[in-house]
């Protein structure tokens, strides 16, 4: 149990000491955004979008389109409040660090509501009770303290990003609970296994949109930044727009799409 205890020390103590520097910067506004997202790697980053393409057409798209024909509605509904359950501490601690403590109370609350009488998340009940799911990442934490985009990024099967964002994403990966504890316990695969369905469940609500950007944009790698950028503003923001939530219908996928395609034509 020492032995566990220790193991634990070091990602928390760092933790801790994130929140006690940076608690007093997180109490301004949320910083000005910019809508555009600098792309010096373009060259690169379109390659790359190339690979992912190929990626997509053999392997993950039949694989997304797989879990889509079995898995009925309400199922796909629970796989992703479960998911989003797993998550709601780490939102909360990224809303602490943002100032909005107000926020990290709702997730807290949604995270216990949801995981007892919402049979461990598979039910969002706190949403039937006006707590809505908000996501909050550490790329929304950085640009909350005033940190620039940096420039754009397509990461290999990961997909688009930014240099914030990337550094976020590997923030909150050290920081997540699920990994700490499962870490500690010796049984990694939990954590590998949690990753692989979210990054399914993922490219399952948005794969029929994304192929009809695909035969429809005059420019498939700009729709598909202008999407990203569009996103991650959104979410800064709090608005509730995020191409992967669960919560997000089709229609609304369509409407974005529609909305692009009609602004190049």
């Amino acid at each position: 149990m020492t032995y566990k205890l220790k193991r634990l020390a070091k990602p928390l103590a760092v933790i801790m000491m994130v929140v006690a520097l940076t608690g007093c910067a997180a109490q301004g506004e949320r910083a000005s955004l910019n809508t555009t997202i600098a792309d010096p790697l373009e060259p690169m980053n379109r390659g790359i979008l190339k690979f992912n393409n190929a990626v997509d057409m053999v392997l993950l798209d039949p694989l997304a389109k797989g879990y889509n024909a079995v898995l009925p509605g309400f199922a796909k509904q629970a796989v992703g409040n479960f998911l989003n359950n797993l998550r709601s501490p780490l939102y909360a601690a990224n809303n602490v660090l943002q100032g909005d403590i107000g926020g990290a109370g709702k997730n807290l609350a949604r995270f216990v509501m949801n995981s007892t009488i919402g049979i461990a998340g598979l039910v969002d009940v706190a949403a039937k009770n006006g707590l809505q799911h908000e996501p909050e990442d550490f790329g929304q934490t950085l640009a909350v303290w005033g940190v620039g985009n940096g420039f754009y990024l397509v990461w290999p099967i990961l997909g688009p990003s930014s240099l914030r964002d990337t550094a976020g994403t590997f923030a909150d990966a050290f920081a997540d609970p699920v990994r700490i504890i499962a870490f500690s316990e010796g049984e990694e695969w939990i954590y590998y296994t949690r990753g692989g369905v979210e990054a399914l469940h993922a490219k399952a609500q948005t794969v029929e949109v994304l192929e009809d950007l695909k035969e429809n944009s005059l420019d498939y790698y700009s729709a598909l930044k202008s999407i990203y950028e569009q996103r991650r503003v959104a979410l800064i923001r709090d608005n509730s727009y995020n191409m992967s939530a669960p919560q997000v219908s089709y229609d609304d996928y369509e409407a974005e799409f529609n909305r692009y395609t009609d602004s190049e034509s």
